[in-house]
This record gives C-alpha cells, sequence and structure tokens, in this order.
C-alpha cells in the first residue's frame, strides 16, 4: 500500500503543473496518469491542438522552471490581436507596443506544454509518476481516500485532485452535479499555410454562421486554425475536397492573407460548456476541464485550467505550512470561491459574446458593429480588454 499526500488523478498538462508546483512543499504527490507521454520530435509536423498561452499561464510556467524549455522546442509569440465581422464596419485591434508590453502571449502545441511538464515532473524528487495507471475504485474516507488500479495497486491520499478532463471519472463518482449546455456547434481544426505572412497577429472573423480563428505559428505562413461552425457545415467542411476547403476557408476569412492552403488532416470535435456545481469537496479538489470547460472562441480553456493550478498549489502550500488537514472542505473553500468566480464571469462572458454574434438579424448586427467600433475607438476600453486577455486580472497575487 503506498500513502501519499496528494493523489492527481489525470496527468494532463494542468494535472502536471500541479504536482510541479507542489515540490518542495513537504507534500508526498502521485500523479496517475492513462498513458506514458513521448516527447515530440523536433521536425514533428505542427500538432492539430494548440493553446493561446497568455502573461499569467506564463508566469506560471515559468515559475515552475518549464517556459525555457517549452519556447526552445517551438512557441509563436504574438503581438498583435484583430477581431472584425465579415460584411461590416465592426473590428477592433490590439497591439503589444502600444499597451506597453513586450508581446501579448504565445501560441504553442499542446503536446509540446505537456511533454516539457511531464519531463520537469519526472525530476521532482517528492512526485511519483504512476502511468499507464487506470483507477479502478475510489472511497473516501474521514481522514483519507483509497484508490485501487486496475492492475491492483492500492493508494491512500489525504487529497485526490480531479484533473481527469471533461467527462472526469473521478467527478462522476463524487456524485458532483454538473450544468452543461450544447453550443450546438463544432470545431473544425487544422494547419493552415496563407501566401502573406501572418506577422505575429492573432486573428479571429465573426460571421453569420460561424467563428474562425488564425492562430500565429513559428513559421511566418503558417496558421493554425479553429474554425467553429453548425455540426453539418463542419462535417461538410471536414470531407469536402481540398480545393473546395481552401476556397472556403478563403472566402470565410475575407481574403485577409492571401490563398489558404489546408497542410494537414482535419479533426472536428463538439463544443460543450460545463460547469461543476462544486470545485471541491471533502478530500477532493476539482481542476481544469473536469470543473469547467468553454467556448475556444479565445482560447482561454487551458489558461482557466493552468489558474486553477496556481491557485490550488498556493492553498496546499499555505495549508500545509500551517500543519492544517490539506483535504478539509472548509479549508479547500477559499480555492473553491475563487476559481468558481472566475469560471463563472468567463462561462458568462463566453456565452453572451457567442449569442451577440450568432446570426443575420439586422438590429443586431448593427449593435455588433458599433460595439466593436467604439471597443476599437474610446479611450480606456482596449486596456482594460488587454488586462482580461492576457489573464492578468486573474492572476493569483504569489504570481505577481
Amino acid at each position: 500500500m503506498q500513502n501519499v499526500d496528494v493523489a492527481i488523478v489525470g496527468g494532463g498538462m494542468v494535472g502536471l503543473a500541479i504536482a510541479c508546483g507542489l515540490q518542495g512543499s513537504g507534500l508526498r504527490v502521485a500523479v496517475l496518469e492513462q498513458k506514458t507521454v513521448q516527447p515530440p520530435a523536433a521536425d514533428a509536423p505542427y500538432a492539430l491542438r494548440v493553446s493561446a498561452i497568455n502573461a499569467a499561464s506564463e508566469k506560471l510556467l515559468s515559475h515552475l522552471g518549464v517556459w525555457s524549455s517549452i519556447t526552445a522546442h517551438r512557441a509563436s509569440c504574438y503581438h498583435g490581436m484583430e477581431v472584425w465581422e465579415k460584411d461590416s464596419f465592426g473590428h477592433i485591434r490590439f497591439d503589444d507596443r502600444s499597451m506597453g508590453h513586450t508581446h501579448l502571449g504565445h501560441i504553442v502545441e499542446n503536446d509540446v506544454i505537456h511533454a516539457a511538464l511531464w519531463q520537469k515532473a519526472q525530476q521532482c524528487q517528492d512526485v511519483t509518476l504512476i502511468a499507464p495507471a487506470e483507477v479502478q475504485q475510489v472511497a473516501w474516507g474521514e481522514n483519507e481516500v483509497f484508490i485501487s488500479l486496475k492492475d491492483g495497486t492500492m493508494m491512500t491520499a489525504r487529497l485526490v485532485v480531479g484533473a481527469d478532463g471533461a467527462n472526469s471519472w473521478l467527478r462522476d463518482k463524487a456524485d458532483i452535479p454538473l450544468t452543461f449546455w450544447d453550443y450546438n456547434h463544432h470545431a473544425l481544426v487544422a494547419t493552415i499555410r496563407t501566401t502573406e505572412p501572418h506577422q505575429g497577429v492573432a486573428r479571429q472573423v465573426f460571421h453569420g454562421e460561424g467563428i474562425l480563428a488564425f492562430l500565429p505559428l513559428s513559421d511566418p505562413h503558417l496558421c493554425s486554425i479553429v474554425w467553429s461552425l453548425a455540426p453539418d457545415d463542419a462535417a461538410r467542411m471536414q470531407q469536402a475536397d481540398e480545393a473546395e476547403f481552401n476556397q472556403a476557408l478563403t472566402v470565410a476569412f475575407d481574403n485577409r492573407l492571401g490563398l489558404c492552403q489546408v497542410e494537414s488532416e482535419r479533426q472536428v470535435y463538439p463544443l460543450t460548456g460545463r460547469y461543476a456545481r462544486q470545485f471541491a469537496a471533502h478530500r477532493l479538489a476539482l481542476v481544469g476541464d473536469a470543473a469547467h470547460t468553454i467556448h475556444p472562441l479565445a482560447g482561454q480553456g487551458v489558461n482557466l485550467g493552468f489558474m486553477d493550478a496556481a491557485e490550488l498549489i498556493n492553498e496546499l502550500r499555505r495549508l500545509s505550512l500551517q500543519g492544517k488537514d490539506i483535504g478539509q472542505h472548509m479549508y479547500l473553500r477559499r480555492f473553491e470561491r475563487s476559481r468558481k468566480h472566475s469560471a463563472a464571469l468567463m462561462l458568462a462572458g463566453m456565452q453572451g459574446f457567442r449569442e451577440l454574434f450568432a446570426g443575420h438579424n439586422p438590429a443586431k448586427k448593427l449593435l455588433r458593429d458599433i460595439g466593436l467600433k467604439m471597443a476599437d475607438t474610446l479611450p480606456g476600453v482596449k486596456p482594460q480588454l488587454i488586462r482580461q486577455a492576457m489573464g492578468l486580472n486573474d492572476l493569483p497575487d504569489w504570481l505577481r
């Protein structure tokens, strides 16, 4: 029987960030992950799943000592953002220099972040990585959690952290209710080559049928796209031949970067919003997609998860230092309140934005265009929007 202080179920980006952040706290940590992680080859083509890492997440990853290895592998710094609505006068532009920043964020492949955190966790003396590992049973006792794995291994922990993704097995086992809604959209992701260079600008266009984002990769002519469409349209675009797809994409993107050519396979996945009614319970904390999933509209999903990690790291270190029981729900309430508030604000903001930009209603379209134009020109609005996008309003005090 193995005894640890913290058992993290799920060795994805958020789970590993927590494990690395607890190194040196005196807490013994185990990470249970279903598959072993292999670092991507240096010459591998770009992975389809990427994240827009904001300044807040960059601070956390730097603090964990992995940021330099992430940027050394492959990360694209972006210096500007542009949002507009098709066939209208509504648009807004941001650039880092005018706001007094060196950059607005980085577009990084999820695999690159994941591998860097896995490698770091392997070097942490207080962290044990158990992979492949599949949890078979979990039982919450008064003073500890009993965990049994499919290979027969038994383990006890004072706290179990659910970092096991959107369809969290652990959340289910703890009977934590989930509020969820279908966005009635599917996201199509692919890597695209453009005739004109992207110049380190992230771009997003709203058109009646969907939302299309072009995220700049380290090659000046390559972008990762996230195209949010009605399910039938997404399936049609996934199955269209290359010439038809390239033409439809170029038109949807207002020909901003010249002709677009798809360079990878096209993957499609459904978009669902989720919000757990509790982010903590007796000897349990939920983080990342296990606690909340949002529309990929602003690429903020993983940043929200990393701030869950930052908050939980700080709370557990504080409780451990004060000699308090890290698994008591009353002590975990501070983490829960803070993160539920942030997630609720983000979910409401994304939902409102999506509702506003859906459809062709002329009155709504005029309202959108005026709103974008005002946000672009009114003094004081842009700096606030930039702070929000960079995650600076959500940064825990210990990372400031």
